[in-house]
């Protein structure tokens, strides 16, 4: 991936991107999934799928929790994307519109596969996953945003962000990544290739190892 550092670290990816939306219960475990996962560029998270306007946590009307993947389609299939949100939630689990199980598609090539995927899925047993058109996506509110990364304010801090800023939070590739790191999720090679790619120092690598070693294989929190 062509990329360009702000600072010394890799805040913006020059890349053009496609874009995947899904919903597979709260939103805080995917966006860990996603941001660490391969090719996956910017992730937020937010309310989608309903028709109040203008959604909040406290106020979310009949939309769901899900989660927006903006990814280089060159390094990562949409495909791939979807065995991510399979294999993470049970889409057989009966839930409240706001956890329930989505697949969100921008595009026929999405649908296609999305339908393709949910087929293969109810072979195997029941499955209640809905895939629909996507739709106006609201952004959750800055706390939401890389929940995991900002329960470490001096990690946050450190790479040149503020807590809470819901707009830096969005637009960091590197908040994307530790979100994911720092909760265990990602894969040690892939952790150890992004300390180098992402230009962090010795001292954050070793707090990112920490809690990437602490938290690795731990189940579904949320």
């Amino acid at each position: 991936m062509v990329s360009v550092a702000m600072g010394s670290f890799m805040h913006d990816v020059d890349v053009e991107t496609k874009k995947a939306t899904f919903a597979m219960g709260c939103f805080w475990e995917p966006d860990v999934l996603f941001g660490s996962y391969k090719g996956v560029i910017r992730t937020r998270v937010g309310y989608t799928g309903g028709t109040k306007k203008n959604p909040t946590y406290k106020s979310l009307g009949d939309h769901t929790e899900a989660i927006d993947v903006d990814y280089d389609p060159v390094a990562v299939k949409f495909e791939e994307l979807l065995d991510v949100f399979w294999n993470n939630h049970d889409p057989s689990a009966r839930m409240t519109r706001q956890y329930s199980s989505f697949i969100y598609y921008h595009d026929d090539d999405q649908k296609k596969s999305a339908e393709s995927s949910l087929q293969e899925r109810k072979a195997k047993g029941c499955v209640l996953t809905q895939i629909v058109p996507a739709s106006e996506f609201y952004e959750a509110e800055g706390y939401h945003q890389k929940y995991r990364l900002q329960q470490h304010p001096w990690l946050v801090e450190a790479i040149g962000l503020v807590r809470n800023d819901q707009n830096s939070l969005v637009r960091s590739h590197v908040a994307a990544r530790l979100n994911g790191y720092v909760f265990g999720r990602g894969g040690k090679e892939a952790l150890e290739a992004d300390i180098v790619r992402l230009g962090l120092n010795d001292e954050i690598a070793k707090y990112v190892r920490q809690y990437y070693v602490k938290f690795e294989g731990r189940g579904l929190v949320c």
